[in-house]
């Protein structure tokens, strides 16, 4: 299957095209501005879908408008006509197509070249009218307010903001490439109307939208881990994270050492709970503590460890009589970076994890709850 992509090298084209080539069945033939006009010649001529995705939308005349919408649109149209050719074609245009400005006009002209194309071939047409795209490789500074807040905000630069309140309709990128390749693989698209939707769309105000943004940045400093379960978040955190600037993916941990070792909190949430890792020298016993609610896994990813439990039950606590008597069971599991073996650490056990080798012993905890200093539910006991 041939498929030709204008605006190949625009945001949409460049995701859909990246999707469109991980399909075994398929030849991409990428048209862009500096393409030479042979290439559309010869896609035109060979396509079995177009996904029609190139336009204008901040000329530097008002006149261009028409010009790189509607009349590029008409060209495509007439091009196909002639030679006799009735792929599947599909229309990226905007929600701004209802709205009576010059760009509105344009996309409104060129969805209706589109609506005449099919009427006249028979060819299955597919028009989206999209709200705001976001996502990754979107252009910063230009039309895109998701793009500009986080590219700026990544960098510490300011941003502005002349109505908090104003509310603006979004999609996510990867949503609205699925819904494009799912057209092409014959699902029925979403429609009102006419018209094709990619879904779902968010609503936020600006306020939101930037606010959530820093806090994406600040998450790095308090360590906190936005709610990606919410589909809005998730992508918003997807897209910020891609304008993180090449020299700053990585970051230090703040560390906490004693004699023992080193301590690190990686992440936490009160949705997950909190992830830290240890470093502790051989010999030494970590723990001796136990926790009424609070439930940790432990994985040692390096070096060898003895992790140790007793029970503070009542009933099972040191029973001693006139000629002495037994302390309650320590139960004893070795552990290995070898194995990455995890080791639940239930409440009402007291435990300690001792670095039995030779080297440092690394392990990673997870906790179900995060660390507040007023309330740690964590009280000494050795096992």
């Amino acid at each position: 299957m041939k498929i030709l992509v204008t605006g190949a090298r625009g945001f949409i084209g460049k995701n859909l095209v990246v999707a469109l080539r991980r399909k075994d069945d398929v030849e991409v033939i990428e048209y862009d501005l500096d393409s030479p006009e042979s290439l559309l010649e010869h896609g035109l001529a060979e396509l079995d879908v177009i996904f029609h995705l190139a336009g204008v939308n901040r000329p530097e005349r008002a006149e261009e408008f028409e010009k790189g919408n509607f009349d590029f649109t008409r060209q495509i149209c007439e091009s196909l006509g002639r030679l006799g050719r009735s792929p599947l074609f599909v229309l990226s245009s905007s929600s701004q197509a209802a709205l009576d400005n010059p760009y509105g006009r344009s996309k409104r002209q060129a969805e209706e070249a589109i609506f005449d194309f099919g009427r006249e071939t028979g060819a299955s047409v597919f028009v989206f009218r999209l709200p705001g795209v976001f996502g990754k490789w979107c252009r910063p500074n230009y039309n895109s307010v998701v793009a500009t807040f986080c590219h700026n905000i990544a960098r510490d630069l300011p941003i502005a903001i002349s109505d908090s309140t104003r509310e603006i309709e979004l999609v996510y990128i990867d949503d609205v490439v699925r819904a494009f390749i799912g057209v092409m693989d014959g699902r029925p698209p979403i429609s009102e109307g006419s018209y094709c939707l990619a879904a779902p769309t968010y609503r936020i105000t600006l306020g939101a939208l930037a606010e959530a943004i820093r806090g994406f940045r600040e998450s790095r400093i308090n360590l906190s881990v936005p709610d990606v379960k919410e589909p809005f978040i998730h992508a918003l955190y997807a897209t910020y994270i891609s304008y993180l600037p090449t020299d700053s993916f990585a970051y230090a941990l703040t560390q906490r050492c004693d004699p023992r070792g080193e301590l690190a909190e990686l992440m936490k949430s009160p949705h997950i709970g909190q992830i830290f890792v240890s470093r502790t020298c051989p010999g030494i016993t970590r723990g001796q503590h136990y926790h009424d609610t609070k439930v940790e896994k432990f994985v040692v990813l390096e070096g060898d460890a003895v992790i140790r439990f007793r029970s503070i039950r009542p009933e099972d606590r040191d029973q001693r009589s006139e000629g002495g008597g037994q302390r309650t069971e320590v139960i004893e599991y070795p552990v290995s970076g070898h194995e990455f073996r995890v080791v639940d650490i239930p409440p009402g056990y007291t435990h300690s994890i001792e670095n039995v080798g030779k080297t440092d012993l690394i392990v990673l905890f997870w906790a179900d709850e995060i660390f507040y200093p007023d309330h740690t539910d964590t009280y000494y006991e050795e096992v």
